[in-house]
């Protein structure tokens, strides 16, 4: 697994010109989900997420996370995160998960940080076009891929 994490002010999705998910301060998340994903990769963002300290303290250093400011959390969907630009000019994608597997540990992820959050975050729509809106607050953007760990 994979995600894109942007702090923000606020961000939103749109579908089809009708906003299904907005939230204030907190996390925007776009996360990718590869074949050989499983429940040990949900568990290590989960945790890693909801407990990185990437949230200014009075001081102005990044001291908090989002569990310490109460934020807000939506998380989108994106394949494109597993795209492979090895040969030629259009990526391939063959490393990115299926629907029939990606969509349950989707909802089984926005579950469990959910859970971990102690509170309903929002979603876009798997395996839709969406349009997403975004204040980048820093800006602050940080990848975290399960498989490599660093």
């Amino acid at each position: 697994m994979r995600v894109v994490i942007q702090r923000v002010l606020k961000a939103s999705v749109t579908i089809n010109h009708q906003l299904k998910s907005s939230i204030g301060q907190g996390l925007l998340i776009f996360l990718g989900i590869e074949e050989n994903d499983k429940q040990e990769d949900i568990d290590f963002l989960v945790k890693k997420i909801v407990n990185l300290r990437i949230f200014n303290d009075n001081k102005g250093a990044m001291n908090r996370s989002l569990l310490d400011i109460e934020g807000e959390l939506l998380c989108v969907s994106q394949f494109t995160l597993f795209a492979s630009t090895k040969k030629g000019n259009r990526p391939s994608y063959i490393r990115a998960s299926k629907s029939e597997k990606a969509i349950p540990l989707y909802e089984k992820f926005c579950a469990t940080i959910s859970s971990a959050m102690s509170k309903i975050i929002q979603t876009g729509t798997f395996k839709t076009n969406m349009k997403i809106k975004l204040i980048n607050d820093g800006p602050v953007t940080i990848c975290i891929d399960s498989k490599n760990r660093e």
